[in-house]
């Protein structure tokens, strides 16, 4: 009866065959209006080659040298103490917790763990954790969320700074376009009086979509940007087109999507499925679970990522600590259920919001979500500068103590590949 039920669910071709067709539709205009924004800035081989060249570390150093030659200097100190090995190597880390011990443990490293940290708003702040990282032996994350106004780093510099530095350092990073629910799209929002507007979702309205692929497509070709957030069905439905066309576009899925069930993964998976590439590539490398999600739905939908052949493409983002302020109860803290899950589930990002919660109790101003929205103006003229890069210090502190109870454990992690040998 089981299997009589399960055959119910079959797609029949004549079902993929009318999607087919609307796809191919010359007269449809969805499909249409999305080619129109491609086609300004050439064929799908003319972009990806644009963003090829602007994204070279040789391109990129030379319009920091340009726009902030301070900056540049910091790339070459990152670059050389990356040359000289300054940096703690894995072994050498491994020894430094776990001892004698470290060379008898077999650690797991086909289920390493990407250190994550989130946001990086600065580059100066990445300089000052790289300085710390030296001295005091510790990890640069192996990948960096980043929520900065573009628009805003565009104009000062920051953007091509931190891309030539995740590039020195072999990490990967994400960054977040303006064009989203904040940036005023949904016309009858606004501020906390109407909050209870966005529980439809963050919003990218009308013909927002649109603008948010045209925006991508201008960071894409001007500075190599292929990463970037993703936060609304509309855009992620894009997100497989551009990629199906052939540009390569790669984005991550929001924890503001609110994927908090083995189902909604579902859903987004078999999207992914089937708008893949003939080789099986899929846009889609990063997927961000709602801060509800337990870690029986994730090895749920481990068995089916692996079915899809998605298991080393997709990676499972989840929060092991949060901002203190505006977004979950405190405390809040998932390293214990990481480490249950790390053993047997592939391919996981440990994403780092906050420090540990006991110890931004007891900051002088603890972390908050809605720093990520402030103008860098404002935040000098407030005085706040130094307090919020207190935030991002206490963020990183929280992702080497992750490392550390990963390897206490025997479990295995991704630090900055290429800083830490």
């Amino acid at each position: 009866m089981s299997q009589e039920l399960r055959n119910r669910l079959e797609i029949s071709a004549e079902k993929l065959a009318e999607i087919n067709a609307v796809l191919l539709d010359p007269d449809s205009q969805v499909i249409g209006d999305l080619l129109d924004v491609v086609a300004k800035y050439g064929t799908p081989e003319e972009i990806n080659v644009q963003a090829e060249e602007a994204g070279t570390l040789e391109n990129l150093l030379a319009g920091v040298k340009t726009a902030t030659p301070d900056y540049y200097e910091d790339l070459l100190w990152l670059t050389e103490q990356r040359d000289n090995q300054a940096f703690i190597s894995v072994a050498d880390y491994r020894r430094k917790v776990l001892g004698a011990k470290a060379a008898s443990t077999d650690f797991k490293d086909d289920y390493a763990v990407t250190l994550e940290i989130s946001s990086l708003q600065y580059f100066p702040w990445l300089i000052k954790i790289a300085r710390e990282a030296i001295e005091h032996r510790k990890l640069m994350p192996g990948r960096f969320i980043r929520v900065r106004k573009m628009k805003e780093q565009e104009l000062d510099g920051d953007l091509q700074a931190v891309i030539a530095a995740m590039k020195i350092m072999g990490s990967s990073w994400v960054e977040t376009l303006d064009t989203k629910g904040t940036d005023g799209s949904n016309i009858h929002l606004g501020g906390p009086d109407t909050i209870t507007g966005y529980f439809g979702g963050v919003g990218q309205p009308n013909r927002h979509a649109l603008k948010w692929i045209d925006e991508y497509l201008y960071y894409y070709t001007k500075y190599g940007v292929r990463q970037v957030l993703n936060i609304n069905p509309g855009t992620v439905f894009l997100g497989y087109m551009l990629h199906r066309l052939g540009i390569d576009i790669e984005f991550k899925i929001s924890v503001f999507m609110g994927n908090d069930n083995p189902y909604a993964a579902l859903w987004t998976l078999i999207g992914a499925k089937l708008f893949a590439r003939e080789d099986g590539s899929s846009p889609l490398v990063g997927f961000n679970w709602s801060n509800s999600i337990d870690n029986e739905s994730m090895e749920i939908t481990a068995q089916f990522r692996r079915d899809f052949d998605f298991e080393d493409v997709v990676r499972f983002e989840h929060h092991i600590t949060e901002t203190f302020r505006h977004i979950v109860i405190q405390p809040y803290n998932r390293r214990d259920e990481l480490l249950d899950l790390a053993s047997h589930v592939a391919n996981i990002s440990a994403k780092h919001e906050g420090g540990d919660p006991e110890i931004e109790a007891t900051l002088p101003q603890s972390s908050s979500i809605l720093d990520y929205f402030r103008d860098k103006s404002e935040v000098k003229e407030s005085g706040d500068w130094d307090r919020l890069y207190l935030n991002f210090q206490e963020k990183f502190e929280a992702t080497n103590r992750t490392a550390q109870a990963l390897t206490e454990r025997g479990l295995s992690f991704l630090a900055a590949p290429a800083l830490h040998r």
